[in-house]
């Protein structure tokens, strides 16, 4: 059965985008068949990182308002058959989403691919609304820091409010994804701890991705960073929280870090609604 994923976040430049072409690629590359979805319409950068900046043609919105097919915006990726890319339009504005043409859309997707990834923009305006929508799993992407984690609480909330699956009654899963991580920072207390964040937002952890400058290379070469830098920590943090996400169980090992108390204190511990 297809798996629609929601990547999120409440607050911009986490790694949502980042995330959704690594987990995509690195899945595609363990045999799933998988598109990625571009929710941020206006701004469009997923087809950036993907390197199919100069094949887009037809888009999202072309596709939910009936100005063109489904397979005519499906980008194909031309190192794995098996990963296609749906862009966002970068002329048109977030209401041209539509509830019933996203619908539409996602039902398609669901008849010809194992993974529906779904790229969402940062915040809790209509774009990221409608990417969570249908999904039926949640990727909260979030830094160790107070702003990200506070905003990803609220994305949290949104989940268990806003989605089909909420106003069936339904549990929305949530994984955590901890990006951008760098554990001598956390131990000069520059960032919050790993288990700080697990304790604010009280979800499961799908990955910690760290620090990288490989990331940074791997967008301007417009190649997810599990297939330009395969053996880096940061691809392989990827493939194994793709692994998760298919339900494997991996050990993900914490960084030793010894617990500062604070955060706690300031925000208390969030129980799963």
């Amino acid at each position: 059965m297809a798996q629609v994923v929601v990547v999120t976040s409440g607050k911009g430049g986490v790694g949502k985008t980042t995330s959704t072409a690594a987990l995509g690629a690195a899945l595609a590359q363990g045999g799933e068949n998988v598109v990625v979805v571009d929710f941020d319409v206006g701004l469009r950068n997923l087809d950036l990182v993907m390197g199919a900046e100069r094949r887009v043609v037809f888009d999202l919105i072309n596709v939910i308002h009936g100005e063109a097919k489904l397979t005519q915006a499906l980008i194909r990726d031309k190192r794995l058959e098996n990963l296609a890319l749906l862009p966002a339009s970068q002329t048109r504005d977030k209401e041209a989403l539509t509830p019933e043409g996203v619908e539409r859309v996602i039902g398609e997707l669901r008849t010809k691919f194992d993974w529906i990834i779904c790229d969402s923009p940062a915040g809790i305006e209509r774009g990221a609304t409608m990417a969570m929508r249908y999904a039926d799993i949640a990727i909260v992407v979030t830094n160790a820091e107070v702003s990200s984690v506070r905003d990803s609480d609220r994305i949290i909330g949104l989940l268990d409010a806003k989605t089909e699956k909420a106003e069936r009654g339904q549990k929305m899963p949530k994984h955590l994804l901890l990006t951008r991580y760098d554990p001598a920072r956390a131990a000069r207390g520059e960032m919050l701890k790993t288990e700080d964040v697990l304790e604010i937002l009280s979800i499961p952890l799908l990955g910690i991705i760290p620090e990288s400058q490989d990331v940074l290379k791997a967008s301007n070469l417009g190649s997810p960073v599990t297939l330009s830098s395969p053996n880096s920590a940061v691809a392989r943090a990827y493939v194994e929280a793709s692994r998760r996400l298919k339900g494997e169980q991996i050990k993900l090992t914490l960084p030793a870090e010894a617990r500062r108390g604070l955060i706690g204190k300031l925000f208390g511990r969030r129980a799963i609604a």
